[in-house]
């Protein structure tokens, strides 16, 4: 018989069936566990989609690193010409009403399921919230209350633009930007301009 995991078994149900064979321990584990009192969370940012069905929080001040992807994939599933990327551990998000009203997707098997690396929306908006990795999550800070204000703008200032070469938008947009810019991934790729014009 096949596990919950098989990934054979995985990619072939769909809707409520998935939800009836796939392993959902996860729904209990950051950042799908619901806060308590009993929890020394702390919120330092709040966030919500269009709609505002979906609330969450973060405690942590600044992401562990903020970026700008240029991959097509990126460019694919946010229809827009690049993706605005926070990173941050799981433990450091709560979503107010856990995984309740989100909708998830597997890029790597196409299919609407939680299978990390996965994509997580709203599902009444559609909003992206944020993708999901094993350890970390990358939401958009474009979501959070406040990220307009000064004290946003410097705790998510974008450090890295990563597979600069799949960019779409250029004719010097991010010319002089003083932002490193990577081949690929950041510290795993070429680093094409150190953000002063030259290569380290």
């Amino acid at each position: 018989m096949s596990s919950p995991t098989d990934p054979e078994l995985r990619s072939t149900v769909h809707g409520d069936e998935a939800l009836k064979e796939e392993d959902i321990t996860w729904r209990t584990e950051h950042p799908y566990q619901k806060p308590s009192q009993d929890d020394d969370f702390k919120a330092e940012w709040e966030g919500s989609c269009h709609c505002g069905s979906i609330q969450y929080q973060l405690g942590r001040e600044k992401p562990l690193s903020s970026k700008y992807c240029h991959c097509v994939d990126c460019q694919r599933m946010h229809a827009a010409p690049f993706q605005w990327a926070a990173i941050f551990h799981k433990s450091d998000f709560r979503f107010q009403d856990g995984a309740q009203g989100l909708n998830f997707y597997s890029p790597s098997l196409r299919r609407p399921l939680h299978d990390l690396p996965c994509k997580v929306y709203c599902e009444t908006c559609h909003t992206p919230i944020m993708d999901e990795g094993r350890r970390m999550v990358m939401l958009f800070p474009e979501l959070l209350k406040g990220i307009h204000s000064d004290r946003g703008k410097k705790a998510f200032k974008v450090a890295d633009h990563i597979c600069w070469g799949g960019r779409v938008v250029d004719e010097g947009v991010f010319e002089g930007d003083g932002v490193r810019k990577w081949k690929g991934v950041d510290k795993q790729s070429e680093l094409l301009d150190d953000g002063h014009g030259g290569k380290s």
